[in-house]
């Protein structure tokens, strides 16, 4: 047993010895030129106008058009304002062109309403009659007027159908049927609406649903004859069987 412990005491004192001078050399590690100790904590930062670079810190060189930034990471410069950088160390000016404007980066460029980029120019864009320059820059440079589409490079009239209206749509056909009309190919028919029911502008069905009371047939709307110990419906236009009733050849008969 005893012989264990002083082993034990013999690999302890072993790792001791390697590690406690390894960490003794990284606190005591000097520090470099144009470095002040960190305000909290171990280490080192870098002076104002100084960056760090592995154990040293190397003077800022800022390039013409160029300002510090006073960061101890980076480049620790930036271009000025209209200048964008190229390479690693040269700021150069950006060249607007005719018709463009400089972006709010100040790194870039973007072409006014009315003008389209190609390559490095702005091109001033032709409207064609019955068209308008959009300000939406991620579509298309130009929109038709209301009540007209694109069709190459032109706007050509929508041709809408009697009894309809121009929907605005983006999508689909660029007109709907007005209320009591549906749509019919290129055209709008009226729906004839049968007695005891009324137009519903279901996209889907005849246009029309029957009154409460009564059922769609072939004919229109019949009205329902309603059996004992039966109820209309939700829908109004079916019955069903009372509670403790069930169904069977069109009466309602006692659950027994």
């Amino acid at each position: 047993m005893a012989r264990s412990c002083s082993r034990l005491a013999i690999v302890a004192g072993l790792v001791a010895s390697l590690a406690f001078p390894a960490f003794a050399q990284d606190a005591t590690a000097p520090m470099p030129a144009h470095a002040q100790p960190k305000s909290y904590g171990e280490g080192w930062d870098c002076d104002r106008g100084y960056r760090r670079e592995a154990d040293k810190c190397l003077a800022v060189i800022v390039p013409e058009n160029a300002f510090a930034t006073n960061r101890t990471y980076g480049a620790g410069w930036e271009c000025l304002h209209g200048f964008r950088q190229v390479d690693d160390a040269v700021c150069l000016k950006v060249v607007v062109p005719d018709g463009g404007y400089l972006d709010p980066s100040g790194k870039s460029w973007s072409c006014h309403r009315g003008y389209m980029e190609a390559d490095d120019l702005c091109e001033k864009v032709v409207l064609p009659p019955n068209a308008y320059f959009s300000q939406n820059v991620y579509r298309s440079v130009w929109l038709c007027d209301r009540g007209y589409k694109v069709e190459g490079e032109t706007c050509v009239e929508i041709a809408v159908p009697e009894n309809a209206f121009l929907n605005g749509s983006s999508y689909g056909r660029p007109w709907t049927c007005e209320r009591g009309f549906r749509e019919n190919g290129d055209e709008c028919k009226r729906v004839a609406v049968p007695e005891n029911a009324f137009f519903d502008d279901k996209s889907y069905g005849p246009g029309w649903s029957c009154e409460r009371g009564f059922a769609a047939s072939d004919d229109g709307c019949t009205v329902i004859d309603l059996p004992d110990n039966a109820h209309l419906d939700r829908s109004g236009n079916r019955w069903r069987c009372h509670d403790n009733f069930q169904r069977s050849q069109g009466r309602c008969l006692l659950n027994e």
